[in-house]
């Protein structure tokens, strides 16, 4: 049984995210938990006082919040009506990212699925800030991120990005493993070069590993010289061979925490033009050499 978390602002945004997980996991028993946070700016003002009118107030948002998450339930059921689907709703006075790590660690989340929509802030163009707050803040479960206008396609290609820099666990692929597995999908493995070189001895042995781990999975390695970013780079590769999926790990001085320091003008692009899957790091690993983990890994 998974159990998925559904971020939800009611927006047509966030209910083109729940129709993605509702199809990706069609065929597979599920608890989807659909969450909503509120947090009334009058409640935040320093003016309010602790006044009869403050908790009316409170509860009037509250009660909308409650309403809004049975009304996308009955929605969901009425469009779909999957008997290995079962839901459970959180209307919480709360911040969503800290609402988000409460139920990831509370109700042991597999997947977090949230949509995706460019915001008007210059920091976060690219995937939106809710979005990027999730995946810098969340440390312990995968975040799928689906763009505003994309309509579910099933995920046989996959575009799995990596510099082979780092060495990758066993825990930490499984959620894109189990994805290429259940959709037959090929996994493509894409690494983006500044300038074209041969790979170093540690490079090499990650590779080694990736493609032990793949085993059983179709998968191919593409090396791409980088064009002006990281992110457009991954754009274009992602378009050209029809990618359905993007996958990386977010750890430091990975692809991913590189697309989120990119100067705004070269990301302006990329707007997640097809699901994103983030994994994040499960435990430290050695960025250069090869360390014990490795060699453990190397004789299994």
């Amino acid at each position: 049984m998974k159990n998925i978390l559904l971020p939800t602002d009611f927006s047509d945004n966030a209910w083109n995210a729940t129709k993605y997980a509702l199809e990706l996991f069609k065929n597979e028993d599920c608890v989807f938990h659909l969450v909503n946070t509120y947090t009334p700016a009058i409640a935040n003002s320093r003016f309010m006082a602790a006044t009869l009118n403050g908790g009316q107030i409170e509860d009037g948002v509250h009660t909308a919040s409650k309403k809004g998450l049975h009304t996308v339930v009955q929605k969901i059921k009425k469009r779909y009506n999957n008997p290995k689907h079962s839901f459970n709703t959180i209307s919480s006075f709360s911040l969503l990212v800290d609402e988000i790590k409460e139920i990831v660690d509370e109700k042991k989340i597999d997947l977090i699925v949230t949509g995706t929509k460019g915001a008007s802030g210059l920091e976060e163009v690219f995937m939106g800030s809710n979005t990027v707050r999730i995946i810098k803040s969340v440390k312990n479960c995968p975040v799928l991120a689906i763009p505003q206008y994309f309509d579910f396609t099933s995920p046989s290609e996959i575009a799995f990005a990596t510099d082979f820099n780092r060495f990758y666990t066993a825990s930490e692929l499984k959620p894109l493993i189990d994805l290429a597995k259940t959709f037959k999908a090929v996994i493509r493995i894409v690494h983006v070069q500044y300038e074209i070189k041969a790979l170093t001895e540690l490079q090499h042995f990650n590779l080694g590993m990736l493609r032990k781990y793949f085993d059983g999975v179709e998968h191919y390695v593409h090396t791409v010289s980088e064009l002006n970013s990281v992110s457009k780079t991954l754009e274009v590769f992602s378009a050209e061979l029809d990618i359905h999926l993007l996958a990386m790990l977010n750890f430091q001085h990975s692809y991913m925490e590189k697309m989120t320091r990119e100067p705004v003008v070269k990301r302006l692009a990329f707007h997640t033009q097809i699901p994103l899957l983030v994994i994040p790091e499960l435990g430290m690993v050695a960025a250069s050499g090869v360390s014990k983990v490795q060699q453990e890994a190397v004789a299994k």
